[in-house]
């Protein structure tokens, strides 16, 4: 075993009670959704929720004949390229996540850790209920590796639009792309509220622009709109079989967001969502994909190839490329903020569901909970997108470690899927089976077809996922190892009420001790009647639960044991999208005999030192990294935003 680490303010008995291993149940709600203005929710969800699907056709039609694996630009192929855009749109997005997947909402929440919480209490008991957590948490680690190549290849792909307005721009579109995407970091800070408020404007104009370009060609060549039939892409298989493959790695770049739409579904609800991606999203999108198509099939041999080099900027005439260039800057500035705001929402998530240490975390908004600033987070993710630009140069490169992320995600949904229609839903088999069987055929092909890019960059996001995959199982197997230690030689609270009133002396005052369970005497009470032999006139056992919902109505917040003698145990439970404000919270209840007045309040925090033992429980390369991450942790004080000048921290030695 190792050297005992030194001493944290990290542990169980801090009083944060999140969930280990398997995730309790809870029952889909509608509640929580935002309520407001349709029209004006959709509106808002095109700022917000769209811009990293609505950025891919910068860059994924001309991928797929560009890309590692060239096409040949023919009739055949451009028609069964946008003929794959177009299904795998409606299938994967329209049907798979707009119309399925966002029906399995957790009191409004979505995304692939609320997902699994939805689900995993129904199969908890099973041998599989393990494995549904993995996949949950699998799923968010590669959205880290997501959250630094979308800004990267997104900023990357519109700043090299100077380069068709003018050839000699070249050597300035790095560092143009380094200095926006090291700007867009350093703005994070401030929080998105103002920029937020003209997101939305932007962005629907850029999806007109989209539109009025893709019309524009399509109307001198609609004979493209036969790819609707699916036929054109089948051709294209039978013609190409192993190049056909190939050519899905690049198609489901038109695609990427596809997730994120689902995991957002929380800031605006399903149905403003639905209403934006249908009546305006996606057809903008669709006509555009097809104008790139048209456009290239109206010209000849040579200036196909050069216009496929860019067939995006190519759209435009010669006069308004430049506009262009900015304006679809200023949308992947937008989409890149809406990943990175995700990233933080998702650690947020993780967090408070015990998956991740605490981690200083900032509120830059008064009105939206939501709005939250991770510095650690933020920093970490500008390292790796200035990484990224540096080592692959251009966003050809950088296309092509992007799909595998995204496909894995996709996948792992899929997964979950199957189990929520057949265990949760319980839909006829006859029913379940072909769509279950359609979308693991889609999913499973477009994930193949990216495994083979591997080598060529796609191992980048499987290396990020795979390093947050181990810290996030780690943290949580270590958490419930020392719940485990400590429950084994908990003394009752209730025997501990009565043997202490009489042995120790009672001062005034409250002293809240935080424990992680409601099982058994907190270390640090412990400490403190036999170093001090004192006693406060009231001792609160408090631990702060966080649920695997979202929100808990304000009248399930606490609940009180009396037990007798001034002695109280509380318990107060958070949603994993809520902050756990421990003063808040006790100053707005009253169960506890009297206020709570916070100058006449001590709270008592322990710290855990890990030390070897022989006991069975991680490999001791991960209980060292279990140390690290204990050492790196933001303090509880911080996380429960308890007042500085009323914690007091007792350490205890503990084996694991």
């Amino acid at each position: 075993m190792s050297e005992a680490p030194p001493a944290t303010a990290e542990g169980p008995d801090s009083g944060q009670g999140a969930a280990g291993g398997a995730v309790p149940v809870v029952h889909a709600s509608a509640g929580h959704h935002r309520t407001g203005n349709l029209t004006k929710l959709a509106f808002g969800a095109i700022g917000v929720v769209f811009g990293d699907i609505g950025t891919s056709p910068i860059y994924a039609f001309r991928e797929t004949f560009v890309g590692p694996h060239p096409l040949a630009i023919d009739e055949l192929h451009v028609l069964g390229v946008v003929s794959l855009i177009f299904w795998s749109m409606t299938l994967v997005v329209a049907v798979q996540y707009v119309g399925i997947l966002m029906r399995a909402d957790n009191k409004g929440q979505g995304g692939s850790l609320a997902l699994v919480a939805l689900i995993s209490g129904h199969i908890s008991k099973s041998r599989y209920g393990g494995l549904v957590v993995l996949l949950g948490v699998f799923a968010t680690s590669l959205f880290y590796g997501d959250s630094m190549i979308t800004p990267a290849v997104s900023v990357l792909s519109a700043v090299e639009g100077l380069t068709v307005v003018e050839s000699r721009l070249q050597p300035l579109v790095l560092p143009i792309a380094l200095v926006l995407l090291v700007g867009l970091f350093v703005l994070q800070q401030r929080g998105t509220a103002k920029v937020g408020a003209i997101f939305a404007p932007v962005m629907v104009l850029y999806f007109v622009v989209l539109a009025v370009l893709g019309i524009y060609h399509l109307v001198q060549m609609p004979q493209v709109l036969v790819a609707l039939n699916p036929w054109y892409a089948v051709q294209f298989f039978l013609t190409d079989k192993i190049l056909g493959f190939l050519a899905l790695g690049s198609v489901v770049l038109a695609v990427t967001g596809a997730e994120a739409l689902y995991s957002d579904m929380g800031h605006f609800g399903r149905g403003p969502m639905r209403v934006s991606w249908f009546s305006f999203v996606m057809p903008c999108l669709l006509i555009n994909y097809f104008g790139q198509a048209a456009m290239i099939l109206g010209l000849d041999d040579a200036a196909a190839a050069q216009a496929m080099e860019s067939p995006f900027f190519n759209l435009a005439p010669d006069s308004l490329r430049l506009p262009l260039v900015i304006l679809a800057t200023c949308a992947t500035f937008i989409a890149s903020q809406a990943v990175i705001s995700g990233a933080f929402s998702i650690t947020h998530q993780a967090m408070q569901l015990g998956f991740i240490p605490r981690i200083s975390t900032r509120h830059t908004s008064e009105h939206e909970v939501g709005q939250i600033y991770i510095p650690f987070v933020n920093w970490a993710l500008m390292t790796g997108v200035i990484v990224l630009v540096l080592v692959f140069q251009n966003s050809s490169n950088l296309a092509s470690a992007y799909g595998i992320a995204v496909t894995g995600a996709m996948l792992i949904d899929t997964c979950l899927m199957t189990v929520l229609l057949v265990v949760m839903w319980r839909w006829k088999l006859w029913l379940a089976i072909p769509i279950i069987v359609t979308f693991f055929i889609v999913d499973g092909a477009y994930f193949a077809a990216n495994a083979t890019k591997v080598a060529d960059g796609g191992w980048f996001p499987l290396l990020i996922g795979g390093i947050a995959f181990t810290l996030l199982t780690t943290w949580n197997k270590g958490r419930r190892l020392m719940r485990q230690r400590m429950t084994e030689s908990a003394l009752p609270l209730n025997v501990f009420a009565k043997s202490a009133h009489g042995s120790a002396a009672r001062v005034p005052g409250t002293a809240v001790f935080m424990a992680s369970s409601n099982a058994g005497v907190p270390s640090a009470l412990l400490h403190n009647i036999k170093h001090n032999k004192v006693l406060h006139e009231r001792v609160v056992v408090l631990t702060a639960d966080v649920q695997d919902v979202p929100y808990v109505e304000p009248g399930e917040r606490s609940s009180v044991v009396d037990l007798g003698q001034g002695f109280y145990r509380m318990t107060l439970r958070y949603g994993f999208m809520e902050e756990t404000d421990i003063p808040l919270a006790l100053c707005s209840t009253n169960l506890c005999g009297a206020p709570f007045e916070m100058m006449k309040t001590s709270f008592f925090l322990s710290r855990q030192t890990l030390v070897p033992s022989e006991k069975p429980g991680m490999a001791l390369w991960r209980e060292k990294l279990f140390a690290w991450m204990m050492r790196n942790a933001a303090s509880a004080m911080e996380f429960f935003r308890l007042p500085t000048n009323r914690v007091v921290e007792l350490g205890s030695q503990l084996e694991i």
